[in-house]
C-alpha cells in the first residue's frame, strides 16, 4: 500500500525530474516535503520494489540507435532460466515470460541491425531456440502514465 504522500511523490515523478541545481529540493518544495524527505522516501519506494528505476530515458533512436521487440520460444520448464539469461544481457531492455508460443518476449537496443542479428544468433545459441525479430515501423507512443 501506498502513503498519500507517496501517490503525489510517485505522480509528479511521472512528469520527470525538475531541471534544476538540487532536483529534490525543489520536487520537495512542491509537494510540501523537504530535500532529505524526498530522498528518504524514494530509496523506500526502491527497497520495496515499487520504484523499479529513477533516471534519464534518452531516446536510442534519436542517438542513432535501433531498437526491436523479438521472441523466442523454449520449453516452459527452461523458460524462466533462459528469460533471466536474456535479461541480464545489456542490451534488452525489457524481457517478459508470456503465455504464447513464442513464450518469451523482450527488446533490443543496439548500434544497427547487424549488431541486433549477432545478438539474436548468441540468445539463439544459448536459448537452444531461434530468436526472432520484429522491427517497428513507426513509434505511435513513448511514454504511459498513471494516476495514483
Amino acid at each position: 500500500m501506498l502513503t498519500p504522500v507517496e501517490k503525489r511523490l510517485l505522480d509528479r515523478l511521472q512528469a520527470g525530474l525538475p531541471l534544476a541545481p538540487r532536483p529534490f529540493k525543489k520536487l520537495g518544495e512542491e509537494l510540501g516535503l523537504s530535500e532529505a524527505e524526498v530522498i528518504d522516501k524514494l530509496k523506500e519506494l526502491k527497497e520495496r520494489g515499487i520504484l523499479r528505476h529513477l533516471g534519464a530515458s534518452p531516446d536510442s533512436r534519436r542517438l542513432g540507435f535501433v531498437t526491436t521487440l523479438a521472441a523466442v520460444s523454449v520449453p516452459p520448464e527452461r523458460a524462466e532460466e533462459v528469460a533471466r539469461g536474456i535479461g541480464e544481457r545489456p542490451e534488452v531492455t525489457h524481457c517478459y515470460l508470456r503465455r504464447h508460443r513464442m513464450n518469451i518476449w523482450f527488446t533490443i537496443v543496439a548500434q544497427n541491425f547487424e549488431e541486433v542479428e549477432k545478438i539474436l544468433e548468441e540468445i539463439s545459441h544459448e536459448a537452444r531456440a531461434t530468436a526472432r525479430h520484429f522491427p517497428a515501423e513507426k513509434l505511435f507512443k513513448l511514454r504511459a502514465t498513471f494516476k495514483l
